[in-house]
């Protein structure tokens, strides 16, 4: 087979959402970057956000209070300072993607000159938003910068296999502390591993919720900047804390599709099939309570009376006040025959956000030299046991910001020699089948064992799986050449046992973590680090 060529960059970035654009634009233009994406630039999970992003913008609200509503929500879990340097930041972050031509909805009476709307967890308005599209507003901007930036070159439909470190280097010094220098890639489109050395290696590739039957997260969100950080001996911090968003559209026709926090922020209504509201049952801020809450709330109410779904209702609201506000949730839920304005929309939680992941500090930096995390790979204490709506883009941009700075004050270091992708003792794959058929049975069991609400007996039945579908994988791995759907499995698989591992070690009930053996939360709090071979 071909041998694809070597390439050589200053910064490589693995990933295409937010947090590695916000990266890439903020690098010195001096520098040469790649940005390599498993699809195209528009696939991400930035650019399903519909709410939008949290910054204290308005004279009513301050960065403290922004600060103490995230650490409530955390549930005693976030790193203060974190908190407090991403709130701090977030206005500026904000301006920035302004100034980058991002069009959010404006509103002249509330003195910022935008409209801000309010979300589960947050005490005032202060959610800035591009009607009910954020994410795709704000990405549509970006990926045009990205791609008309002569420093950039893009590799679409190119999957990364795994971090190259200087231990695998053919002339590594042995004195010099281990450090990252690149990533083997696949090409998909041809087949052939190409060797990406860098200076500076980011991993900016999402969260880990396809490992879920259910998510609304899009098909490339397969744990695999999580996965490679792992195998390359970084700490992994808190992935028990998997967020489930409380309202995913329920319908056979509606793949992975989010109806927007800002709908109950807006005054919707969640309701039994008889029009009862019940969240008031479990909180008393009913629906504005934080996700976790609200998920849990809709998934007793349905295990207890048997439901496929409930109601989450708005139809009070005048028609053109929700087709102003929610324009794209009302369109897609008209095209499946459901009138928002007339009739409550059926929901179902559905995983949606990984609150753990790489350890990194306040400005992306890993265990690893030269490598750094940002965005939903990457566990800064941000997020704490439940993340807050809406910080997880201004995540994206403020920590996006400080690992660019933080990279282009980094002196340069000496280029090693490091070994080509090796196939020589790998044949063609004989049978596909067994990939598709451990992906949907890992996705099953995690969903049914490791859900919302967990016991040990259930989490030590999904260890016992993901032992036998490693062996498997690690069979198949070994004996054939590499395709982007065994790589993708073998990074689900290595999150899950991460998941599993860490709500095993957690002996109480905190945030997003719910066990039936262990429904008290202690009074003290721990983060769950897990260590390679620690």
């Amino acid at each position: 087979m071909q041998k694809q060529p070597n390439q050589h960059f200053d910064t490589l970035i693995i990933g295409s959402g937010l947090a590695g654009f916000t990266l890439a634009l903020n690098l010195d233009p001096s520098k040469r970057i790649c940005i390599v994406t498993k699809q195209t630039l528009n696939d991400s999970a930035s650019g399903r956000a519909q709410g939008g992003i949290a910054a204290a913008l308005s004279p009513e609200d301050s960065p403290e209070k922004h600060v103490q509503d995230t650490l409530i929500a955390g549930a005693g879990l976030c790193q203060e300072s974190t908190v407090r340097f991403i709130a701090d930041h977030a206005r500026e972050a904000i301006y920035w993607l302004i100034d980058q031509g991002v069009e959010f909805t404006r509103d002249e009476r509330n003195g910022t000159g935008y409209h801000l709307t309010k979300e589960g967890g947050h005490s005032v308005r202060r959610i800035i938003h591009s009607g009910d599209a954020t994410g795709k507003a704000v990405q549509q901007v970006l990926i045009e910068k990205v791609r008309n930036a002569p420093n950039i070159h893009i590799f679409e439909q190119h999957i990364a296999i795994d971090l190259i470190t200087s231990d695998k280097a053919h002339d590594n010094p042995g004195q010099q502390e281990r450090r990252c220098l690149g990533a083997y890639i696949l090409d998909k489109t041809n087949g052939c591993v190409g060797t990406f050395t860098a200076q500076h290696t980011v991993l900016a590739t999402g969260g880990a919720n396809k490992v879920y039957l259910y998510t609304t997260n899009p098909d490339t969100a397969t744990g695999d900047g999580i996965a490679m950080g792992w195998r390359a001996g970084c700490r992994v911090t808190n992935m028990e804390f998997i967020q489930f968003h409380p309202t995913c559209l329920y319908h056979p026709h509606a793949k992975s599709f989010l109806i927007s926090e800002a709908v109950r922020g807006e005054g919707g209504l969640l309701k039994l099939p008889n029009g009862e509201c019940f969240m008031a049952r479990h909180d008393k801020r009913a629906e504005l309570a934080p996700r976790d809450i609200v998920a849990r709330a809709i998934d007793f109410e349905m295990k207890k009376r048997g439901l496929d779904c409930v109601y989450l209702d708005i139809s009070h609201k005048p028609p053109d006040f929700l087709q102003q506000h929610f324009p794209t949730i009302y369109a897609h839920c008209l095209k499946l025959g459901i009138d928002l304005t007339q009739e409550p929309i059926p929901v179902v939680p559905a995983a949606h956000y990984t609150c753990g992941g790489i350890q990194t500090d306040q400005c992306g930096r890993t265990d690893l030299n030269n490598l750094y995390a940002i965005g939903e790979t990457a566990h800064t204490g941000l997020h704490g046991a439940n993340r807050l709506a809406s910080n997880s883009l201004l995540e994206c941009l403020v920590i996006g910001r400080a690992a660019a700075q933080d990279i282009n004050h980094q002196p340069a270091v000496t280029p090693l020699r490091i070994p080509d992708w090796d196939e020589s003792r790998v044949t063609d794959a004989d049978e596909e089948i067994v990939i598709s058929h451990n992906w949907d049975e890992l996705r099953r069991f995690m969903w049914n064992y490791v859900g919302i609400v967990r016991t040990t007996k259930r989490l030590q039945r999904a260890q016992r799986r993901i032992e036998l579908l490693r062996e498997e994988i690690n069979e198949y791995y070994t004996h054939f050449r590499v395709s982007s759907d065994l790589l993708e499995l073998r990074n689900l698989v290595d999150t899950a046992d991460l998941i599993v591992r860490s709500a095993l070690l957690r002996h109480e009930s905190r945030g997003l973590h719910f066990s039936k053996d262990y429904p008290d939360t202690l009074g003290e709090a721990g983060d769950t680090v897990l260590q390679k071979n620690g």
